[in-house]
């Protein structure tokens, strides 16, 4: 899956020269961000004193901010819509390269359970939740570096929490402890769900196979047996709507509370009029950038859920070619191991090989899914 792309020469210039590529947009993204975050600030100070009594504001003052906005949003569209397009043919790029690589060996792979959902399925996910979980950690790591100084400036005038008292860069502590708060604790709430998404798979891809074997085999995909095989089908995604139900509680109030958390924190400061509205919102958005970014797992974790399932099948695939070549050596060496040569051992390979680790979750674990009756 990686040093397919990363390592091979024929993408070289693809895989490096586009992660450069990519970060250097994100990065032009995230100052875009910075300072659409001033342009607030600046621009609800101005539509305070607008407001007031003593108000004095123009109308060309008031249209220069807004002229200024339409400059800033026109270059981020630009921008974004660029970047989104050469993403999606990076990760292409990524999917092909692994899509040559199987092909390469598929007349050893081609006896491995479920090639060819490997190779044509999985590939594809796999490149485009790398796509989105991938582009989703680099924002969230580019925004942390770029508005946690801010935070720290402009909390500085922050020296008190609700129920707590004194304390020195209130927000931004508050920040850190909430986020990291609700990153572990979902985490461990969440901690059974790639599991039970892999086994999702796993009785997904037998229904299928029963399916395409009848096909073919008027002995196969009897009434009885479809009837089994999808009802634990129906088992396995009642257990996984179950667990994600009890998690989107826990997620979805977390999320909604936080979006009153800065508020609540500031309410000592606001009630001694000690901030102005730019300020305030300029600090309400420097910590929601902030916590968003601690929150990358929080917010993707249903996608790395999935990736991780997609993950476990691919690295499967491969382990099972690694040992269909007698080539110990690929499994064991690093990303970029030696060249893909077609050596290995020249004992003679069954007609058909089932990944290891197609288990049914079962207390008896020892029988795979495609190991029951209607083998």
């Amino acid at each position: 899956m990686w040093r397919e792309f990363y390592c091979s020469s024929e993408w070289l210039l693809w895989s490096w020269l586009g992660i450069l590529v990519i970060s250097a947009g994100s990065w032009y993204q995230v100052h875009l961000d910075v300072q659409m975050n001033t342009w607030f600030g600046d621009f609800y100070d101005l539509l305070q004193k607008a407001l007031s009594k003593e108000g004095d504001v123009s109308r060309g003052e008031l249209y220069r901010f807004i002229f200024t906005f339409a400059r800033i949003a026109g270059i981020y569209i630009v921008v974004a819509v660029l970047l989104a397009f050469f993403t999606k043919h990076w990760t292409f790029r990524w999917r092909q390269a692994m899509n040559d690589y199987y092909m390469k060996h598929w007349q050893l792979l081609r006896r491995t359970e479920g090639a060819s959902q490997r190779v044509q399925e999985d590939t594809r996910r796999f490149a485009i939740m790398v796509e989105g979980i991938g582009a989703s950690m680099l924002q969230s790591v580019l925004t942390l570096l770029a508005f946690l100084p801010i935070l720290l400036e402009l909390s500085a005038q922050i020296h008190e929490l609700p129920l707590i008292g004194e304390v020195s860069n209130a927000m931004v502590k508050a920040t850190i402890v909430w986020a990291l708060l609700g990153t572990v604790g979902l985490a461990l709430i969440g901690i059974r769900l790639p599991g039970l998404e892999f086994q999702n798979q796993l009785v997904e891809a037998a229904f299928r196979k029963e399916l395409v074997y009848g096909e073919d085999d008027q002995q196969r995909a009897e009434p009885e047996v479809v009837k089994d095989l999808f009802q634990s089908i129906r088992d396995s995604y009642f257990r996984l709507y179950f667990n994600f139900m009890y998690f989107d509680v826990a997620k979805y109030s977390y999320l909604q509370f936080g979006l009153v958390l800065p508020y609540i924190i500031l309410v000592p400061c606001i009630s001694k009029g000690g901030i102005t509205l730019g300020s305030l919102q300029r600090l309400v958005g420097a910590f929601n950038n902030v916590e968003r970014s601690f929150q990358f797992l929080v917010r993707n974790w249903g996608q790395i859920v999935d990736l991780l399932s997609v993950y476990k099948r691919l690295r499967q695939f491969s382990r099972a070619l690694a040992e269909e070549r007698g080539d110990w050596g690929l499994r064991l060496s690093a990303l970029c191991g030696y060249d893909d040569g077609e050596t290995g051992s020249t004992e003679s390979k069954p007609d058909y090989v089932e990944l290891d680790n197609m288990t049914d979750g079962s207390a008896d674990s020892s029988k795979s899914v495609g190991d029951r009756r209607y083998r």
